[in-house]
């Protein structure tokens, strides 16, 4: 699956389930790579890596990409809706990036900008590794870039309408966590983001903490999920294995 293939999936709202990254370690994220998920995303935002972190992780991820059942692309979370994260992480090589604490209109036009390349928006050119996939016509590199903004704010939620709106956003992507703490029970708002976002054209995502709630937002209408993650996964399954052994230690003795 080339980036095109891939960002025209989430346009076309096909149902894709994604995996994310939170620690720097691009040997993690290779094997990851290989194991079908759609995409992986590499959270610069909370997660424990920089650029070189960002960098080496797509590195990773598309050379365990091509080794599994299907291709799989890189996503950034960036750490700010500001030029020079989405720059780098786009000059890296993602296909994308979701772009945290959209509280308005004008707060996504701005991803937008930082995303495109001029007339579409301001981002500056220095490709680097990008250049590699994705080839110099700049119109083709902005038509084939994903912007997802994220929805996790009181703020958000109450302009979500006009934030749908934007011209070059392609998907509205809930962050569960914050938007439960700003505003409570988010059921229904996660309905009127998945309403707002299709009335739109836009596709809808989400966090999920594993398969079960995956299939579960993916039954409720959102086009794309991201497993979360890593860390907390690793640190569960060596817990179980960890109480397995001691259990059958004490039956055993």
């Amino acid at each position: 699956m080339t980036i095109a293939d891939f960002v025209r999936r989430v346009r076309e709202r096909e149902p894709l389930v994604g995996y994310w990254l939170l620690a720097d370690s691009p040997v993690m994220a290779e094997r990851l790579a290989r194991g079908g998920y759609d995409y992986l995303c590499l959270d610069q935002q909370h997660g424990l890596m920089g650029y070189h972190g960002i960098r080496d992780g797509l590195l990773a991820i598309d050379a365990g990409g091509v080794l599994g059942p299907r291709p799989t692309v890189g996503l950034v979370r960036t750490a700010a809706n500001e030029l020079r994260c989405i720059g780098q992480a786009l000059d890296a090589g993602a296909a994308g990036v979701i772009v945290p604490m959209i509280d308005d209109a004008e707060a996504a036009r701005e991803a937008v900008r930082n995303a495109k390349y001029p007339p579409l928006g301001r981002r500056s050119y220095g490709p680097m590794r990008a250049e590699l996939r994705r080839g110099t016509d700049l119109a083709v590199v902005n038509e084939t870039t994903l912007v997802a903004v994220m929805i996790e704010t009181a703020a958000g939620l109450e302009n979500v309408e006009e934030i749908a709106t934007v011209p070059g956003v392609d998907a509205l992507y809930v962050g569960p966590y914050d938007l439960t703490l700003a505003v409570g029970g988010i059921d229904n708002a996660l309905k009127r983001i998945l309403v707002t976002a299709h009335r739109n054209g836009k596709a809808a995502g989400i966090h999920a903490d594993d398969g079960d709630t995956a299939a579960e937002r993916l039954a409720l209408g959102f086009d794309f999920v991201s497993i979360e993650g890593d860390l907390p996964h690793l640190e569960q399954i060596a817990q179980s294995h960890l109480d397995q052994a001691r259990f059958r230690k004490a039956v055993n003795a």
